[in-house]
């Protein structure tokens, strides 16, 4: 398989080098943890004065280690005094106990400790449990567009927008010849995280209703919704359900990096409101490997892009309100707002004006932008930024 330097992971992995937290790199399934490691060994590794511990439980050569005791016992004998020594610990979880290893060797303080596991085990709500609180983590999302474009040179942009849009960022799929074998390989992926980090973790009794939230959710992607509405909508689909069920089995979908919340904020009021949220899918190839092609809100879709980006260039992402309107997205980073509207095609000077609305709404300084489907360079109205979303995504140094 062809391996791309995912340089922005790699640098969020040595910002944090050397402090005395636990580093757990968390993400969806098969979005490259262990990859990711590894890349981080090689790039730390000709230091000379560094000591690099690994362990793989994974793999049969390290399999006495499944054992806490052994694993212990091993970590403690690799020890070399005078020498920075690094742990790195993939599939943590297969070592039965392996919390109390982890916080015995924090507390000697004599290893800088890396960790990747199954999402059963190491989901963000768990950690703090596990490790006393004392975690940093590192969340590792589906290759960008930009990522995409590492993997697949591009000699035309929008080709290649398109293209990532049908085949998502889960990279492992990229090795199939055919796209119905790729759908196939993705929906494993999704199937399983349902089975075994959902279904396993927290004890589902009824598959069938987490399976039908999630079409649900990936279906109606981008639109606002709350717990009282999903049980309503899926009761009338003849599953006989209610808000705590379902608000349960949301929190599973989320924890386990299939889905992200994001909240609503009001802009005038400068407040966080706590009903309604949007739902945003991990990658888009999940929805075509679990509910086919069928029609979709390619704005909607757009907009799912663009808040899993925004995440992964470290924004916090909220949904705003003001008054009556809608901005998609307002993005915070070190304090500063950006307040984004995203679209499908604003050719029409209809739907243009309805899409730059709420922004010209917005009366402070903060900076405003339209990301949409122009093919075309960037332009300003009002003060408002009109960007393509192919090249922005691709520039992955954009604002």
């Amino acid at each position: 398989m062809k391996l791309i330097k995912r340089t922005h992971y790699l640098e969020r992995l040595l910002a944090v080098r050397d402090i005395p937290d636990i580093k757990v790199i968390t993400g969806v399934r098969r979005s490259g943890k262990s990859k990711l490691m590894d890349a981080f060994i090689d790039l730390i590794s000709a230091e000379n004065d560094l000591n690099i511990i690994r362990v793989k439980l994974n793999l049969k050569k390290d399999e006495a280690f499944l054992n806490a005791d052994a694993m212990y016992r091993h970590v403690e004998d690799s020890y070399k005094p005078g020498m920075r020594n690094y742990l790195f610990i993939d599939e943590v979880q297969l070592c039965e106990g392996f919390e109390r290893v982890v916080n015995s060797l924090y507390e000697e303080e004599k290893f800088d400790i890396y960790l990747t596991g199954s999402n059963a085990f190491l989901l963000s709500s768990d950690l703090a449990t596990l490790f006393g609180g004392r975690v940093c983590e590192i969340s590792l999302y589906p290759f960008s567009f930009g990522e995409y474009l590492a993997y697949y040179p591009a000699t035309n942009l929008q080709a290649s927008f398109d293209s990532y849009v049908a085949e998502g960022g889960m990279s492992g799929a990229y090795l199939y010849r055919t796209p119905e074998d790729a759908r196939r390989y993705v929906n494993g992926i999704y199937r399983t995280t349902i089975a075994k980090d959902i279904i396993t973790k927290f004890h589902i009794e009824n598959e069938d209703l987490l399976i039908m939230l999630g079409n649900y959710l990936m279906d109606t992607v981008g639109e606002r919704t709350s717990v009282r509405n999903i049980a309503n909508k899926l009761t009338s689909s003849s599953y006989k359900t209610n808000d705590k069920t379902i608000g349960s089995y949301l929190s599973y979908l989320c924890k386990s990096f299939l889905f992200y919340p994001v909240q609503r904020y009001d802009i005038k009021g400068k407040r966080y409101l706590e009903t309604e949220r949007k739902y945003y899918l991990a990658d888009l190839s999940f929805r075509f490997s679990e509910i086919g092609t069928k029609r979709a809100d390619w704005g909607h879709l757009y907009e799912n892009i663009v808040a899993i980006e925004l995440m992964r260039r470290g924004y916090e992402v909220y949904v705003g309100q003001i008054g009556n309107k809608e901005v998609d997205f307002v993005a915070v980073r070190n304090g500063a707002k950006t307040y984004i509207q995203v679209a499908d095609d604003i050719s029409r000077q209809e739907t243009f004006e309805r899409e730059v609305a709420p922004l010209l709404a917005i009366r402070d300084a903060f900076p405003k932008m339209i990301i949409a489907r122009t093919r075309h360079t960037e332009s300003q109205h009002e003060g408002v930024r009109i960007v393509d979303i192919a090249q922005w995504l691709a520039d992955s140094q954009m604002s």
